[in-house]
């Protein structure tokens, strides 16, 4: 293999290679190009866990920055990271309860306050919840801290009672001494255990001993969410609180130039009328007051340079820079052979929105010595940095509670509404909450950026792959959020799960054409990430080189996957369970597969659909097998699959954020559709069971959605869809242009009906 064959990892982990390593060795990183190390979570006493404990009230022990005992017994957890529907706080319970040896009744989780020296997470460069890293990033190091506060409760027990700590043993939070019989509860036992000096080295359980890990325990957060006493950051509540309704320049980048607001102070219960360069708010006693306030507003905006911009312009402009613009290239093994066929393909991703449950909020307090800010957030660390730069309080003048978030999905990862929050409070004597409507939030979202794929393969006549190449243009998150997280200027997320496929390919080459968006079009992480493009374009591209050669799929993926077992392990348990290849299905229903290896995890998915002569597409059956490693709670794992597969199955039918005239143009989910009750799918999820390290699963099933589906679509009519949301219209029938191809659709013929173009 020559040099270039090394360029696989550059000169350092790639993103992925980090992700599935697990990072745990690593003590420092560097937050995100800003140019200082910080101390990851650790399970051991850190120097700034005493400022901590006393922040928290001084409990009589505190022996790491997670766990509490209070003098009446009472354990809490300090979560490192947030929760936002993935049942992290149950599963982080779970882990820290395990080696503690208390039930998970006895149990209380807590937010944790911003402070990246204690919380920081080690794949992600600081205390930041994302990209399915949170039990990859924590699975060891919250054992030992329970591990940790276990010993020296057992020890300072043992040494009241003059014993050997090996003779002592521990249940629901009480350390008993069997041969004399001699009982005490951690509380009993906080102050002592907190003078002992850190043990070198602690025991952890052996898999095969674990009471509460892997059980499908119910989540720690649902009792007070079924009685509404979770408190999201819409239900934030503070003495004197006025509410804000919002509305920025619908242009993208665009300012505010003028604001009649006559009509709108005279509307009942409008408090004040606040402005910012690019956004104005009404304030009010409560919020329907401040959104009448805000209709009666008669605002003139200046639109700005991209006044003119529109989806087909930036369209144009990804395909010009994949076809002139120089490539960064993430991954080439070996050398494009001289022999074989050509198949190439074009494929194209549209910009999404978040569509979070709650709309963005956020509280703030702003006094001549403090902000106070409550809100959901995926970034705490960075929510207070931002808030310091706009007030001018110095950092540790700002204190941010954190809330449970109705949804993050890569919005929350963003702190512009809470900079808009803050720069408005800042403004006015009292505590302000601002809210965005649906409206605001859908066009003013930092979106899911689009891409262009030019993806080929040299085929010999057996339809075997001798080469593979994938060149894709796309805006860099990283490069906005995280610049110095880029190596050798390549956003390694825009190659994620094209650039490492699961398959034996003995030559391929996955290049990066970078393109920014213009400015005032910001693009953010989507829930899936770089592999919710990229394994929508390289499984379906698979699965087109199956049909041209005129191969099963299945079978097609299972003989490039022998030196993979654990993915040829998903893809069997799949096909098994869904009874590929058995019986004959109805005419107009086909089954789509697809498998990756996001996330460190391995998964399959098969989806089975409906193509009416309408062009309708009914989903009647999805089947997902996983292999996450250990999974941590058996209940969540389930949950958290079907969750993703339907988000990502929406996104793919419906989901498409467009742009005229320099404004987004979808406003609610009357036109940024999901998928709803009576149009979803059965969903069965299957794991393999092992004891490898844990793999992630948020964003899992949101990934492998979109190409399961586009190939139940091809297998079902015929006609082969390189852009994506479906675009009925191609799928119809009844369109005279359409009845041909799908009449005479033929799996081995390379010129198959597509949306985006096929050259073969």
């Amino acid at each position: 293999m020559k040099a270039a064959a090394t360029t696989a990892a550059r000169d350092g982990l790639t993103r992925r290679h980090a992700l599935q390593a697990g990072g745990l060795a690593i003590a420092f990183t560097w937050l995100g190009g800003a140019g200082k190390a910080f101390a990851a979570v650790d399970a051991r006493h850190q120097p700034e866990d005493d400022a901590a404990a006393a922040a928290d009230g001084n409990p009589p022990f505190a022996p790491n920055a997670f766990v509490r005992v209070d003098a009446d017994g009472g354990v809490r957890l300090v979560m490192p990271m947030v929760e936002m529907g993935q049942a992290i706080y149950t599963g982080s319970a779970m882990l820290v309860a395990e080696e503690l040896g208390i039930g998970m009744d006895q149990l209380k989780v807590e937010h944790s306050p911003p402070n990246e020296a204690l919380y920081g997470m080690p794949l992600l460069g600081g205390q930041i919840t994302g990209g399915s890293t949170s039990t990859r990033g924590t699975y060891d190091v919250l054992r030992e801290a329970g591990a940790v506060a276990r010993t020296l409760l057992v020890s300072a027990a043992a040494a009241q009672w003059q014993v050997d700590p090996a003779g002592c043993s521990v249940a629901r939070g009480v350390v008993t001494h069997a041969p004399s019989g001699r009982q005490l509860g951690y509380g009993a036992l906080a102050a002592a255990a907190a003078r002992l000096p850190m043990p070198e080295k602690v025991a952890l359980k052996a898999p095969k001993d674990y009471e509460i890990i892997g059980r499908p325990l119910q989540r720690v957060d649902s009792p007070d969410k079924v009685r509404g006493a979770t408190q999201f950051g819409l239900d934030v509540r503070v003495p004197g609180m006025k509410i804000a309704a919002v509305k920025a320049c619908p242009t993208l980048g665009g300012l505010l130039q003028s604001v009649d607001d006559k009509a709108a102070r005279a509307i009942p219960g409008v408090v004040d009328v606040i402005r910012l360069p690019n956004a104005v708010a009404v304030v009010g006693e409560h919020f329907w007051a401040a959104r009448q306030g805000l209709d009666a507003l008669v605002i003139d905006w200046t639109p700005g340079q991209n006044a003119g911009l529109d989806t087909p312009t930036l369209r144009a402009a990804l395909a010009h820079a994949l076809a002139n613009d120089k490539s960064i290239v993430a991954r080439e093994v070996g050398q494009r052979p001289s022999g074989g066929t050509l198949v190439e393909a074009t494929y194209q991703s549209p910009m999404l929105a978040h569509a979070t449950m709650e709309p963005l909020n956020t509280t703030v307090h702003v006094t001549p010595t403090q902000c106070e800010i409550w809100c959901g957030t995926q970034v705490p660390a960075r929510c207070v940095a931002e808030a310091a730069k706009i007030t001018g309080l110095a950092p540790e003048k700002i204190v941010l509670h954190n809330q449970y978030l109705g949804g993050g999905f890569g919005r929350r990862l963003e702190t512009d509404s809470v900079e808009q929050a803050v720069a408005l409070a800042k403004q006015v004597p009292y505590p302000l909450k601002v809210v965005w409507t649906r409206e605001e939030d859908i066009r003013h979202d930092i979106v899911r950026p689009m891409y262009h794929d030019d993806i080929s393969a040299l085929v010999d006549g057996d339809g075997r792959i001798l080469w593979f190449g994938d060149r894709i243009s796309g805006g860099t998150v990283l490069g906005r959020w995280a610049p110095g997280a880029m190596k050798d200027g390549l956003d390694s997320d825009t190659v994620e799960s094209a650039a490492e496929p699961p398959y034996e390919l003995p030559n391929l080459k996955v290049e990066w054409v970078r393109h920014d968006m213009p400015p005032g079009l910001l693009v953010g992480w989507w829930r899936g990430v770089g592999p919710t493009h990229n394994l929508f374009v390289v499984e379906s591209f698979i699965d087109e080189l199956a049909h041209r050669a005129g191969k099963d799929p299945v079978a097609y993926r299972r003989a490039m996957l022998q030196k993979n077992p654990r993915t040829l392990a998903v893809l069997d348990l799949a096909a098994a369970k869904i009874g590929w290849g058995q019986g004959t299905l109805p005419p107009r229903v086909g089954r789509g597969v697809a498998l990756g290896d996001p996330f460190g995890s391995r998964v399959c998915a098969i989806v089975e659909a409906e193509v009416t002569p309408q062009g309708e597409v009914r989903l009647r059956r999805a089947v997902v097998a996983i292999d996450c490693g250990i999974a941590i709670n058996a209940g969540s794992l389930e949950a958290q699959i079907q969750g993703g597969l339907l988000f990502g199955l929406s996104a793919a039918l419906y989901s498409e954020i467009t742009i005229k005239d320099g404004q987004i143009q979808q406003s609610n989910f009357h036109d940024y559709r999901t998928l709803r009750i009576d149009e979803a799918p059965t969903v069965e999820v299957y794991a393999v069971h092992n004891l490898e390290a844990p793999g992630g699963l948020g964003e899992v099933g949101t990934a492998i959605a979109a190409p399961a589906l586009s190939n139940a679509i091809f297998a079902a009519s015929g006609v082969r869809l390189r852009e994506l949301p479906v675009r009925r219209a191609l799928l119809a029938q009844g369109k005279d242009v359409f009845k041909q191809k799908v009449a005479t659709a033929d799996p081995s013929d390379p010129a198959e009906p597509s949306l985006a173009g096929s050259r073969a």
